[in-house]
């Protein structure tokens, strides 16, 4: 494999620059001046004569501007997870970050503001599964788009994917505006996603399995602030799942050698996706388990819609829609707008299938999913997938895959994740036959070990893009696992549940704001002053201390009574001020639960809150009159702002990078 990227740096730090040392043929040298926030590259290895501190890092992962500087993050560690098609493929593991002002750390965080900023990137880098190639197999596209050999990694690489493309703006812009200053080797696209490919034998057929999923940087979030669709047609939660098989060519009568390294000679794939519901809508969190639903019925939706679709047909071909939403109670009324949306589209390439999902899985029969596949048997055996056996023809494909499915429930989760392995499943013993590794009538149910390898690949990138978007591993894991449904995993989906409802509410607004601010969504300017500081008033932030005082005395009457009634006043007094204390405190609470939601902070989400036009809205508790005045103030004062999440309602949008 030829490396398109330096593989390994070394950078030197002082307090006028940083320099990053590519050594080798081709070395070359990336300067960073502190003193005037300027880049350039040079030919050659130079490392500085001067210097504080020298470390070897594993690539720039970019370069990201906060209110009082801009930083720079470097790699410097990274695990070799897999080995594809002769390139090896890591995980990014430790990361590094240094403040290009050359003020002290002690100044820069000295900002409540730049110190939540800083910690959001850095939470982020050290939460996300990020994963990265220095050249050949491209790890942010799948197998049938793969380019040759040609161009650099990062101008090869898809643009949807290709995660910190936002923190390479800077490199990227130098390198298109002089040649001079190519800095194309230093811009390495990283991958924010699930990845597991192992080996494993069937047959007596050595071969390569495995999953890829690559997460959407465009309207990326967390699973209440960030649903539906965006003017530009971008959706949320939206992740290109490639099932691939590689494995190695075989001549009649010869044996294969087994242990050894698996080519990839005979190249197989399988690509699904999943995306939010592409219409406007949002769930509103207010303390209580199931949030209020919102539809937004906005005049643009069949334009927004038009775009997705348009785009998914560009990149994949013709588009099978499988909805998994209930057609009944919460559901239903997101199921109804999708529909009426999709009416209105009347666009040809894009089929539509409801399969409900509850009713036909009962009982915990989720195996019944195969009726959702027989449906979809002639479409299937038209999309067909990518294979390309290279030993017949070096350059082009045999099967080329035509179409995608779409799969979507409320949140893409875990109705999702049972009906996407169960179509890769269908895939694969298609896969396989053709392959000849099995015979027609065989299929891997009976290879336990290969099975479980599946199942267990499967399930694991359920809980990763489930961690993602809602924070937890997903549910129904165990059928993915096992092919049962067991007490002990619907244990772990109550727990699950909880975990959830914690996150959702209280932990994701951080969350969302690193998204934001590592996309591109909310870019900060240096100098700029703002405030992300809790403006509640005084009754607002301090309603649960009381509610913990007065719980806290009224344990305190039930576990020392006599204690009190000697030294304080009577027990009798003290429970009747606690409950009347505890009581209101409470009442205030969840009245107001959205202002106890822990919202992001940068890009935010007044206009919805606010929007009372046509849709629906299944109810407003915990939103009292003068937060939704509020919020409407502050959605008209605001209009022309670049972070709008509604089109009526802003005139412009941050257009990603």
């Amino acid at each position: 494999m030829t490396s398109l990227n330096h593989e390994s740096l070394r950078l030197y730090t002082s307090q006028d620059g940083y320099t990053l040392v590519a050594e080798g043929e081709k070395g070359q040298t990336l300067a960073i001046d502190r003193r005037s926030n300027t880049i350039s590259v040079t030919a050659g290895a130079s490392a500085p004569a001067k210097f504080d501190k020298e470390l070897v890092v594993f690539g720039l992962f970019g370069i990201i501007t906060l209110l009082k500087s801009d930083y720079l993050i470097v790699i410097t560690k990274r695990t070799q997870v897999a080995r594809v098609l002769e390139t090896p493929i890591y995980s990014a593991t430790d990361f590094s970050v240094f403040p290009i002002d050359r003020s002290s750390t002690v100044a820069l965080l000295g900002n409540p503001d730049e110190a939540y900023l800083l910690g959001l990137v850095k939470a982020h880098l050290f939460s996300a599964p990020f994963y990265f190639t220095y050249g050949g197999y491209d790890v942010t596209s799948r197998l049938q788009t793969q380019t040759t050999p040609g161009k650099a990694l990062w101008e090869s690489a898809d643009d949807r994917f290709f995660w910190n493309k936002h923190l390479q703006r800077r490199l990227i812009d130098m390198t298109t505006a002089s040649s001079d200053q190519d800095c194309s080797k230093f811009i390495l696209p990283v991958m924010f996603g699930f990845l597991n490919i192992q080996s494993a034998t069937i047959n007596g057929r050595d071969v390569l399995f495995g999953l890829v999923s690559r997460r959407n940087r465009f309207r990326a979030g967390t699973r209440y602030f960030s649903r539906g669709i965006d003017r530009d047609g971008n959706v949320s939660n939206f992740n290109e799942t490639e099932q691939i098989l590689l494995l190695d060519s075989q001549a009649v009568g010869e044996k294969q050698q087994h242990g050894a390294q698996v080519r990839g000679d005979v190249r197989f794939a399988y690509v699904q996706t999943r995306g939010s519901v592409p219409i406007y809508w949002a769930e509103i969190n207010n303390l209580r388990y199931k949030p209020d639903l919102k539809i937004m019925d906005l005049s643009s939706t069949t334009e927004s819609l038009a775009r997705h679709f348009d785009s998914q047909v560009a990149l994949y071909g013709d588009q099978y829609l499988v909805n998994l939403v209930n057609k009944s109670g919460y559901e239903k009324p997101v199921k109804e707008a999708y529909e009426r949306a999709l009416d209105s589209l009347r666009n040809p390439r894009v089929h539509y299938t409801y399969f409900d999902f509850h009713h036909e899985c009962k009982g915990l029969r989720f195996d019944r999913v195969s009726v959702l596949i027989d449906s979809l048997d002639e479409e299937l055996h038209q999309q067909a997938y990518y294979y390309h056996d290279t030993t017949s023809s070096p350059t082009r494909p045999q099967l080329t895959q035509t179409s995608v499915v779409r799969t979507n429930c409320m949140d893409c989760l875990d109705r999702t994740n049972v009906v996407q392995s169960a179509l890769g499943k269908w895939v694969l013993n298609n896969q396989l036959r053709q392959a000849g590794v099995l015979s027609v009538k065989e299929s891997i149910e009976e290879h336990a070990d290969f099975l479980s390898l599946f199942r267990g690949i499967w399930a694991d990138n359920a809980d990763v893009v489930s961690r993602a978007y809602s924070g937890t591993g997903a549910l129904k894991t165990d059928y993915t696992r096992t092919g049962k449904r067991s007490k002990e995993g619907a244990l772990q989906d109550g727990v699950n549940s909880v975990i959830r409802y914690i996150k959702n509410n209280f932990l994701d607004g951080p969350r969302q704001d690193a998204y934001d601010l590592v996309s591109g969504a909310w870019v900060p300017r240096v100098g700029q002053e703002t405030s992300l500081r809790d403006e509640r008033d005084s009754i607002t932030r301090y309603a649960p201390y009381l509610l913990l005082v007065a719980l806290s005395f009224l344990f305190l009457t039930l576990l020392a009574p006599s204690l009190i009634n000697d030294y304080f006043i009577s027990t009798r007094k003290l429970t009747l001020i606690s409950l009347l204390v505890g009581a209101v405190a409470l009442n205030h609470i969840l009245n107001n639960g959205v202002d106890y939601v822990a919202w992001p902070r940068l890009v935010v989400l007044d206009e919805v809150l606010a929007y009372s036009g046509k849709g629906f809205e299944s109810g407003r508790r915990g939103r009292p009159v003068r937060v939704l005045s509020e919020a409407k103030r502050g959605a008209k004062k605001d209009a022309s702002r670049k972070d709008s999440v509604l089109p009526t309602l802003g005139q412009t949008t941050t257009k990603l990078d």
